[in-house]
């Protein structure tokens, strides 16, 4: 630990430029993150006072290829972004977490009563109980801390700003009271239980291990407890091509329940079968029983669940021309995942609310500018929120300006792999 004193005036004076150059990746965004470690030292200070801190990092997360597939134990490819959540940290002597997260009210924890209260389902404070909770029900330990938090990651818009937090929390209870000895599939595990069961929100596991592992990844969940991971090594400038997230601003707010409806719909189909995930229904069986399937669980279960088949078999596709260096092939795998996730998964925009649909202008004004030459998708969970774009980057200023002509200044972000994911930044 370092006194706060002492790491305003190092940040002020640049002696962490090249350690946030390996964090960020991007040049030209060092001098913002300079400025804005430097403004959450600041702010922890004015909370908190004069104390020996740390600093912690969770990446934002992209979801590349699976869409939705991770709660029936599928197959994805995901990767952690230049965006993180950041947590400035003090130990404390009791057992009170006390934590600041920019732009919300503070909130107090007392580690000494971890239960689960319903009043505070959907509450950043149970994620944080459920995190705390898990780590003990491990075998870890936890202890009380001050926090101030900052994060870019975007809150509602698909880059899973919920999970960067569960992480970060779960990286400064491993580095504060550990020795940093929890890995991050473990804490991506923890962080899955405080969504589940604390927060409320029926999410797979794919988001948590995004945002933890780092880099691109594939990650088989056949069996969730072990998740097989495999680092994919791609230099998507090599390609010359830009990934971009767009903001088409419409709010994941009120849609838990739209998201809770895949896994339960899927599970009619599952149950059909006598299976608790789709990943252990025969493809072949399916199809062989299709009439009855869908008398059973209806016909949006049954195109949800035709969704989940096909895109673990892209996933395999993307990754097998990942590695034989076919980008334009990989784009296809892409496009062709989008097209799947609006006409089977149907998650491109609520039914409840069918005159807004932001993510369907957002895809449809990408294919209008991008052609033939980019390929776009929906991104993360769906209904609302942000799109994915793989656009060439002789395209990427023509790009931007359509898109922002149409959704505002600021939400087309052109992003980069970050190759960390959960970590201590010092």
């Amino acid at each position: 630990m370092k006194n706060i004193n002492t790491v305003i005036q190092e940040v002020k004076d640049g002696v962490y430029t090249d350690w946030l150059k390996e964090i960020y990746v991007d040049e030209s965004k060092i001098e913002y993150q300079q400025n804005r470690y430097h403004y959450a030292l600041i702010n922890f200070k004015s909370l908190y006072g004069d104390k020996e801190i740390e600093i912690y990092s969770a990446a934002g997360r992209s979801e590349v290829g699976g869409n939705h597939t991770d709660h029936q134990h599928g197959k994805v490819i995901a990767t952690s972004l230049n965006l993180d959540a950041i947590g400035v940290v003090a130990k404390r002597e009791d057992q009170l977490v006390k934590i600041k997260s920019e732009g919300y009210k503070p909130f107090t924890v007392d580690l000494s009563d971890l239960s689960l209260v319903d009043e505070e389902v959907g509450t950043s404070l149970a994620l944080t109980k459920g995190v705390a909770k898990k780590i003990v029900d491990n075998g870890y330990k936890i202890g009380g801390f001050d926090a101030y938090i900052t994060s870019d990651v975007l809150n509602g818009a698909g880059m899973s700003s919920s999970a960067a937090f569960e992480v970060l929390l779960g990286n400064i209870f491993s580095g504060l009271f550990n020795d940093g000895n929890l890995d991050q599939v473990l804490i991506a595990q923890i962080s899955q239980y405080a969504e589940n069961v604390y927060f409320g929100k029926p999410c797979g596991l794919m988001d948590q291990m995004a945002c933890a592992y780092g880099g691109l990844i594939n990650i088989d969940f056949k069996d969730p407890s072990n998740p097989i991971v495999h680092p994919v090594k791609v230099d998507f400038e090599h390609y010359k091509h830009s990934l971009c997230i767009v903001d088409t601003k419409g709010s994941h707010a009120d849609l838990t329940d739209e998201y809770a409806a895949i896994p339960v719909e899927l599970k009619k189909v599952c149950d059909f079968f006598g299976k608790e995930f789709l990943r252990d229904v025969k493809e072949e069986d399916f199809y062989a029983n299709l009439p009855a399937v869908r008398e059973a669980a209806g016909d949006r279960a049954v195109l949800r669940a035709i969704h989940v088949f096909e895109e673990n078999k892209r996933v395999d596709a993307q990754m097998e021309a990942l590695e034989r260096g076919d980008f334009e092939g990989f784009k296809a795998l892409i496009k062709a995942s989008g097209n799947s996730s609006y006409k089977f998964l149907q998650n491109i925009y609520a039914n409840k609310d069918y005159n807004n649909q932001s993510v369907s202008i957002g895809l449809a004004i990408s294919e209008v500018i991008l052609k033939d030459r980019g390929v776009c998708r929906v991104h993360g969970g769906g209904f609302a929120g942000t799109i994915q774009a793989f656009v060439p980057d002789d395209m990427v200023v023509e790009y931007k300006k359509g898109i922002e002509a149409v959704f505002g200044e600021g939400s087309c972000h052109i992003l980069k792999v970050r190759k960390y994911g959960g970590m201590k930044v010092l």
